[in-house]
């Protein structure tokens, strides 16, 4: 059976035959490392590890840290974890090797599509440092992570980061990887039929893959992307302009972002949060309030890292410590309701549940949101 492809497009970086074979072994190996290895781990555990455990300590585990304590050890855990931060590593080496030989293509393929007439815009210029959260860790592995600029019109890292998150999600969010853009889409227009949606603005866009669903979602809105990444806005303005979908992409902090009170009737962001920190997060539903007409909405869609089994919960913060992902188990431990509420917003109108995809390519993300009071001041 062969591996899924992505959708091809203008500023796609386009894998060789023995480029597509190493990329093809990454997704069969993660496919290896995240079915029959991994669902092998809970039996170990409830049969073995958790038993041997109770017998120290009386009782079984109940949360995840005893479960971590009772499994980390184990032979078997230890080769899929092993196993799984290598396959991390490999994936990261791949991509980057295919977007280096196009380095210098990439960028001229940049110029061409964004150097006329075009449906969008791009507007870069931080005037500030990178948080710590973003700038002090290779995010992902990724060396240099999201901000290497090597050359004047860099796209490199937004390159690797649209060919790696479909490599990463073995296809299963789709030929453009836009399953998070879809199902916020779909919550959004599910939940609150009578928003009038005009302007829409995605912090943390990255490439814009989950931000090209709210153009067709909200036809006649204008949509707006903010990022850190300059690399990455460049390639996403050029990947938007060629799909055809007209994106404002702008650089900028999403914990103050660059844009006047009450400008946006939605406010969205896709697996952001996780990579921030617990005071970067609040300062970002902070300024989400802000930035939110009366009436509006703000929807996070996230990974689902609230587990209710401790040693699910144990295995789902297997990326906080082994793939550069430090913020993730803290993430799924804090209380969400009250730093919406400090920031402004009515503790009736705030949600967090799964979000059912209107697919089954993963199930459900974690909707983390809220509406702003009609009455609020914009």
């Amino acid at each position: 059976m062969s591996s899924p492809r992505p959708l091809p497009h203008a500023m796609s970086p386009m894998p060789d035959f023995e480029e597509q074979a190493r990329l093809d072994f990454a997704m069969a190996l993660k496919g290896v490392l995240r079915g029959p290895m991994r669902e092998a781990l809970p039996v170990i555990y409830e049969k073995k590890a958790a038993p041997a455990w109770a017998e120290t300590h009386g009782r079984l585990p109940q949360a995840w840290r005893e479960a971590a304590d009772a499994m980390e050890d184990d032979t078997a855990y230890r080769w899929w974890s092993a196993l799984s931060r290598a396959q991390q590593e490999f994936y990261v080496d791949v991509t980057s090797t295919v977007c280096e030989r196009q380095h210098e293509e990439l960028i001229e393929r940049f110029r061409k599509i964004t150097g006329g007439e075009t449906k969008g815009s791009l507007q870069l210029g931080l005037n500030e440092p990178l948080p710590a959260y973003q700038g002090e860790i290779d995010i992902h592995c990724v060396p240099g992570s999201y901000f290497i600029e090597r050359t004047e019109d860099d796209v490199w890292s937004g390159a690797r980061s649209d060919l790696g998150s479909f490599v990463f999600s073995m296809g299963k969010h789709g030929a453009l990887n836009e399953e998070k853009g879809l199902a916020g889409v779909a919550y959004v227009q599910n939940r609150f039929p009578d928003l009038k949606v005009e302007r829409v603005l995605d912090l943390g866009c990255t490439v814009g893959l989950s931000t090209l669903p709210y153009c067709d979602g909200f036809p006649g809105a204008e949509v707006h992307a903010l990022d850190l990444s300059a690399p990455s806005l460049r390639y996403g303005h050029a990947r938007a302009e060629a799909l055809g979908k007209a994106v404002h992409f702008r650089q900028g902090n999403a914990e103050h972002a660059p844009y006047p009170d009450g400008h946006f009737d939605l406010i969205v962001s896709h697996i952001l949060l996780h990579e921030t920190s617990r005071a970067g997060l609040e300062a970002i539903v902070a300024e989400c309030f802000r930035l939110l007409k009366p009436g509006g909405v703000m929807l996070h869609v996230e990974v689902p890292v609230r587990r209710t089994d401790p040693f699910d919960q144990f295995l789902s913060n297997w990326d906080a410590a082994h793939n550069n992902e430090p913020f993730w188990s803290t993430l799924g431990e804090m209380d969400l309701i009250d730093p919406a509420v400090r920031a402004g917003f009515d503790p009736s109108d705030i949600f967090e549940e799964p979000l059912r995809t209107h697919t089954s390519l993963r199930g459900a993300w974690l909707g983390y949101g809220a509406r702003k009071s009609a009455g609020a001041a914009a």
